[in-house]
């Protein structure tokens, strides 16, 4: 007999036939608690559960005993107890690898994007400022050349890195738990601690998880280090920053801009300033949002169950322990 899954996530024709090729695979909307009573047996018997964005906490691993593996279609896993999971021989199987490019790019793009104003002038463009010549008001600042600074030399670090060095001739600071050989021989990139890559950097580039040390990492004190000609980027978790800190900081100049792709509520509320303020390019979390990205993640997920529930795993596995 096959085993039981549950797939609370919509996949391609093709992945959900691989996925039923092994499984039994009962599909639901989410796994809010309404949900999880309305299907308490098939929540008693799963072995597997792969969707992405629902909660899995103690409370909702009461009700699979079953369960030996989850498939996050997705990198980040803060929606997930890893603690409560281990404790009860549950493996966490992610997607770090297929997304690394597609993030890069995208924090690049935030980079571009809020240094030249881009956002802002072409909207200027469309309702009709754009009738002469261009003065000082529509100008941006320079990219080539500046320092970056990135928090957190993992994967997408480390591509964000090689696209600012060779492609922008960029200076790369970065801080990170370790040295990171391959950022310094490829790159030149120069380890520093927190405080001094705030004060040197031209751009801040953030790609952390959060956790309970990332969390509000960047508050008013590390804001009022940088530069006031610095920009801020952030696609790595929204409360890595502390929101209300950085608005403060935007309106009173102390940072030039910022470049985001998550936020502490997603979607952003409606009377958030950071949606009027003219020196911020808000993104909806795009940041591995391409057709190609999105479908490998969700094979890699795919995949990843697979090789849990088969005893076959060797890679892509959060909490490895509980595989021994």
């Amino acid at each position: 007999m096959k085993p039981s899954v549950i797939l609370y996530k919509t996949l391609p024709d093709d992945l959900l036939a691989r996925l039923e090729s092994h499984f039994t695979v009962t599909q639901l909307a989410d796994l809010s608690p309404e949900t999880v009573r309305q299907n308490a047996q098939t929540f008693a018997r799963a072995e597997g559960i792969l969707g992405s964005s629902e909660k899995v906490d103690k409370a909702f691993l009461e009700h699979t005993p079953g369960l030996r593996a989850a498939s996050t279609v997705s990198v980040g896993y803060d929606n997930f107890d890893v603690a409560a999971l281990s404790e009860r021989g549950i493996a966490l199987m992610h997607t770090p690898t297929v997304l690394t490019e597609t993030v890069a790019d995208t924090m690049m793009t935030l980079v571009l994007a809020t240094a030249r104003r881009a956002l802002e002038v072409a909207e200027r463009v469309k309702t009709g400022e754009w009738t002469g010549s261009i003065g000082p008001d529509w100008f941006g600042i320079d990219v080539h050349h500046k320092t970056m600074g990135i928090l957190g030399m993992g994967r997408i670090g480390l591509a964000l890195a090689q696209r600012a060095h060779f492609g922008f001739n960029m200076p790369i600071l970065y801080n990170a738990r370790r040295h990171h050989q391959e950022a310094e021989e490829r790159f030149n990139a120069r380890y520093c601690d927190l405080d001094t890559l705030l004060a040197e950097s031209d751009f801040v580039c953030i790609s952390l998880p959060l956790t309970e040390e990332t969390w509000h990492l960047i508050g008013a004190g590390q804001l009022a280090r940088m530069k006031s000609s610095a920009i801020l980027i952030n696609a790595g978790r929204g409360p890595v920053i502390d929101e209300k800190a950085l608005i403060q900081a935007l309106i009173e100049g102390k940072i030039h801009a910022a470049g985001l792709d998550v936020f502490e509520q997603e979607p952003l509320p409606p009377d958030s300033p950071l949606l009027s303020l003219p020196n911020v390019v808000a993104l909806p979390h795009i940041g591995s949002a391409t057709h190609e990205t999105r479908y490998n993640m969700a094979a890699c997920a795919v995949d990843n169950l697979i090789a849990a529930l088969s005893g076959n795993v060797k890679e892509n596995c959060v909490n490895p322990q509980v595989l021994k």
